[in-house]
This record gives C-alpha cells, structure tokens and sequence, in this order.
C-alpha cells in the first residue's frame, strides 16, 4: 500500500510541476512589434516592474463611430532594455519580445515580455535635433 501511495504522490507531483512549467514558464510564441513607443514606466507594490506600451501604426473599427489605434502593452525584465526605452519614449521601435501563457509578479503585469530592441528610428513630427540641458 506504500508503494502506491509514493507513486501517486510521485505522479501528482510531476503533473503539478509539468502544469507550472508549461503556465509560466514556457515560451508560447516569439515575435517583433513595431510602432512609436507611448510610454514606459517602473511600478507595482511589492516587485517593481517596468510597464510599457507601444501604439501601432494603422487603425481599427472601435465601437460604432470612433477609431481607434492599435497597442501592445508589454513587460520588460532586463533593466539596460528598460533605460534604454525610456530615454527613446516617442521613436518608432522594433521591439522583440517572448509571450507566455500567465504572467508573474516579478516578471511584469502582462504575458509579453520585451527581451530586446532591434531598431530605433525618429518619431513622427521628431526632429533629429535634441535639447539636452
């Protein structure tokens, strides 16, 4: 009777830590987004994530009347990627990001997580010259 009790508990076990695994930590899909970078701030209560938002080029139906934009909020983990996208708010990115099933608290608010950046160009209306005081 032991026996079994161990393999039961044995089976549960890995089917818990294969549900874990493939909820938070498998990688679902990987892509690219591009569009101007709206805004990108650090938040939360207990872990502090950085938040952002990308909005899309093009438009699409909102409800009966409007239009409205495209915008992908995302997640960034790595802090040098995080710097980097605040001190380039308003450029048109290329952002690379992985997206899981769920989100965790110390990983960000959303299932997109930006891993790298792989272009910057002015935004729309940005002049290439800057003010820095």
């Amino acid at each position: 009777m032991k026996r079994y009790s161990f393999i039961i508990i044995g089976i549960l076990l890995l089917a818990l830590s294969l549900f874990v695994f493939f909820r938070y930590y498998y990688v679902f899909g990987e892509g690219v987004k591009s569009g101007e970078l709206n805004y990108l701030v650090k938040k939360g209560n207990v872990f502090k994530t950085y938040e952002g938002k990308l909005i899309q080029s093009g438009l699409r139906p909102g409800t009966s009347g409007s239009v409205q934009s495209y915008e992908f909020e995302f997640s960034v983990e790595n802090k040098k990627i995080a710097e980097t996208l605040m001190k380039n708010s308003g450029k048109v990115l290329d952002l690379h990001y992985r997206e899981y099933h769920s989100t965790l608290p110390w990983r960000g608010f959303t299932k997109y997580i930006v891993d790298s950046v792989y272009s910057m160009k002015p935004g729309p209306g940005e002049s290439n010259l800057r003010y820095n005081p």
